[in-house]
Order: C-alpha cells, then sequence, then structure tokens
C-alpha cells in the first residue's frame, strides 16, 4: 500500500485481542482459523490473510454465533442491555443485529473528537433534532401525525413520523420549520435526501429556518445535488457521519472535508480494485468493531467503497486511515460500455454540471444500456434530456444507449433510502479487487 497510517500501540493491542478473541471463543469464527499464519507474525498480516464476513454469515450464525461460551443472550435481553435490531433494506441487505446501546454511545461520542464542531458542540447532552426515515430511527405513523412530545425521546427530537417522504405536505414541512424554531437543536442530523427535499420546500417559499451549530449528514452518501439544496438554506457547518448497525461510527468528515478513522472505536482494512477500474486509491473496507463484548464482528464487509486520500489533512489529524471521499456502495455502482467500474460518487460528480435537476437515479439495465431518471423544474426538460444523455455519453462510452425519464420525484428504496444509481443485474466485488 503506498499510504503508511500511523496507529497507536493500543490500536494494533485492540486488533489482537478481537482477532485472538474470535478465532479461540466465537463460534461463527472456527472455520477462520485454518488461514491464520499464528501469532508469530505481525497483526496485520495475520488480518490480511482472513476472509470477509459478510451479511449471509451474520444471517447463518446468529446470535449465538458472534457470542463468546458463558455470555447468556436471553439474559441480556431481559435486562435491556442488548436487542435485536433489523436493518431496513432488501432480503440481500436485510440483517438482523444484536444492538449495544451503551457501546454505539461510546462509539459516537468518540467520533466527535474527529471534527472540531462537534467537538465542540456536543457533550452528550446537547439538544438534537433528527431528520431520517423513520425506517431507519424514530417513530413512524403515515396514519396520523403525531404531536411534538410523542417524538421526543431524551434529548432529541424527530421531525417527521412518515416512512414516506413523497407524503410530505406544505403543513408537515411548516411544522418541521417551526419545530426547529422551537426546539432550537445544537445539532441536526439527517438524511441527505430528506434534508434537502425540506430546503427545496424552505427556498421555493422564501421562509427562513433556525440555525443548528453543525448538521451531521447519515444514512446515505450526500450529492452534490443534496449539498447545492441545503446550502442555499443552512448557512451553518456541515459534516458527514459514516458508520453501519454492524460496526458503529467508523469515519468522520472534519472540517476540512476528509474522513479520519475513529481508531479508537474499529480497525479498518482497505482492499484496493485494480487499476483499471479506480485503484489503488479506491477500494472496498473490512471494518472490525472493537469494545462490544456482546458481539464480536471480525472484517465486516459494510459493502461500500472509499477512497484513500494521498496526504496528510490540514486539520491537524494524522492517526489512522484518512479519505479523501466516500464513493457509494458497490451494489450502486454501474459499468461503463467497456465494463470499467463506475462509483455512484463519479456518477455524480459527471451530472453535477446540470444544476437544473433536484433529484435524479441511474439505472444500468444491460451493459451499454441506461436509464436516467430525472427530477427537475426545468422549463426546457428536452434541452435537459440532451445535455445529461450527452454527460453520460461521455462517462459510459458513444455507443451507450441513454433513455432520460422525467419524474414528478424519485421514490426512495424498500429501505427507505435514497440510491442514485445501481445495475439491474448482478455484479460480484470479487471481479475488481486487486489480487493479493
Amino acid at each position: 500500500m503506498m499510504q503508511k497510517w500511523e496507529f497507536s500501540l493500543k490500536y494494533y493491542q485492540d486488533s489482537a485481542y478481537e482477532l485472538e478473541t474470535a478465532l479461540k471463543e466465537i463460534p461463527a469464527f472456527k472455520s477462520w482459523r485454518d488461514y491464520d499464519p499464528g501469532f508469530q507474525y505481525p497483526v496485520d498480516t495475520r488480518y490480511q490473510a482472513m476472509p470477509a464476513l459478510t451479511k449471509k454469515d451474520i444471517r447463518e450464525h446468529f446470535p449465538g454465533g458472534f457470542v463468546p461460551p458463558g455470555v447468556n443472550i436471553q439474559r441480556g435481553l431481559d435486562s435491556g442491555e442488548i436487542s435485536f435490531v433489523s436493518t431496513s433494506g432488501t432480503t440481500d441487505d436485510k440483517v438482523t443485529n444484536i444492538w449495544n446501546q451503551k457501546w454505539w454511545d461510546a462509539s459516537e461520542k468518540a467520533s466527535w473528537k474527529l471534527n472540531s464542531d462537534a467537538s465542540r458542540l456536543a457533550t452528550g447532552e446537547h439538544p438534537e433534532a433528527i431528520l431520517v426515515n423513520p425506517l431507519n430511527v424514530g417513530i413512524a405513523s403515515d396514519t396520523i401525525d403525531l404531536p411534538l412530545a410523542q417524538r421526543r425521546l431524551a434529548r432529541f427530537l424527530y421531525l417527521s413520523e412518515r416512512t414516506n417522504y413523497a407524503a410530505w405536505t406544505a403543513p408537515h414541512m411548516d411544522r418541521m420549520i417551526r419545530e426547529l424554531a422551537i426546539f432550537m437543536p445544537v445539532i441536526l442530523e439527517a438524511n441527505p435526501s430528506l434534508l434537502a427535499k425540506l430546503c427545496r420546500y424552505i427556498d421555493a417559499s422564501k421562509q427562513t429556518v433556525f440555525q443548528p451549530g453543525l448538521i451531521v449528514l447519515t444514512y446515505e452518501n450526500p450529492t452534490t445535488f443534496h449539498y447545492r439544496q441545503i446550502r442555499r438554506v443552512f448557512t451553518c457547518p456541515i459534516a458527514s457521519s459514516y458508520g453501519t448497525t454492524e460496526t458503529g461510527y467508523v469515519f468522520m468528515q472534519c472540517e476540512e472535508g476528509k474522513f479520519h478513522q475513529n481508531t479508537q472505536f474499529c480497525r479498518v482494512d482497505f482492499q484496493p480494485l485494480k487499476k483499471e477500474h479506480g485503484g489503488p486509491l479506491l477500494g472496498r473496507i473490512l471494518v472490525t468493531p472493537f469494545h462490544n463484548e456482546w458481539y464480536h464482528l471480525l472484517r465486516f464487509d459494510v459493502g461500500d467503497l472509499v477512497r484513500i486520500d494521498e496526504g496528510k489533512c490540514a486539520c491537524g489529524r494524522h492517526a489512522g486511515m484518512i479519505l479523501s471521499a466516500t464513493e457509494g456502495r458497490f451494489v450502486n455502482a454501474t459499468l461503463t460500455c467497456a465494463g470499467r467500474l463506475v462509483s455512484s460518487r463519479e456518477l455524480d460528480n459527471n451530472l453535477s454540471v446540470l444544476e437544473e435537476i433536484e433529484e435524479y437515479k441511474l439505472e444500468q439495465i444491460a451493459p451499454g444500456s441506461y436509464e436516467l431518471h430525472l427530477a427537475s423544474r426545468a422549463a426546457d426538460k428536452q434541452k435537459l434530456s440532451e445535455s445529461a444523455a450527452d454527460v453520460l455519453k461521455g462517462l459510459y462510452g458513444p455507443a451507450a444507449k441513454i433513455a432520460v425519464i422525467h419524474e414528478e420525484m424519485i421514490a426512495p428504496e424498500v429501505s427507505g433510502k435514497y440510491r442514485i444509481s445501481k445495475t439491474l443485474f448482478p455484479l460480484r466485488i470479487e471481479d475488481y479487487l486487486e489480487k493479493g
């Protein structure tokens, strides 16, 4: 690897502890012992010799396969120390996990140190407004509107109870604007697609909105269009937080825009893609959480592509892996006519020249064939269609067959999250990874 990151002795001790515990005590990793070259080798070498843990593996071994002998899961459930939570998504994506709230909170608190605004503002007792799909977190109600008191939970206020944001009405969004002024959150945590929709409404209706100290974007990869729409309304700092239900908080975006690894709570192994697909700086990550005695995972494939940063960060933080960008989920990647992998971020960077787009989704129907679904208020939609097709041909190749379809809005996936691209045929990450 061309980049040498800085890791503490504690990081390597935690890495070794998780590896030894998994191989010696955790039933799901019994078959992994044969991969281990032995404790006489450096811990990095031992990790690199291990396979990746998938969601399919979790489904097959859950729950007892991920706890040490003697750990009583039922006792933890009865005491409320843990619970079972299911992630939203398709059948292949959906998985049930052991949820340890105390560990999750500690992981989040450690991530705040990686952003100056979060470190200054987040105390653990600060008021926080949350605008995410209730399918992911929160209190869902699609039949009746819930009063503010029923959407309060400790220091949190959930701004919307609707699982389908197509059902947001003007009065519903007006209520969100009012409640931000009433609640005055220090931090606003949001799905970028949902916050962008609210911001389009605020901008169009020429309203003003309470400015929190920090906006934290989470649950989705924000697009250039999301940032533009949010920035028309909010002037406060914005940072993206990256993590998963399984692994806790993995990366936090600093005030300089780069992503820093939460080394106190996780190990990250990077596997570059082949050079023709964007490697060695572009690749996938495998995450090993630290300090969760209720749920031991090793080299979990979170399913995302990231881009390694080549230098130091101007924020002054140098510990751990540094990313210049998160590039989106591998399942959201598409292929050029020549077969080169295109991350959702690369697609977004190319489409960003079309400022009239509000939302979009690209579906690759077959090799060389694409459908671009657009939501836009452009007066001349034919001109926008032609411009979009030209951009996509420049990216995917002149032989690409492009169909542009205009929509009133782009619906989220069944997970409640916004997906900007996907193929309608399967791709295997192993076909794109650099060998060795």
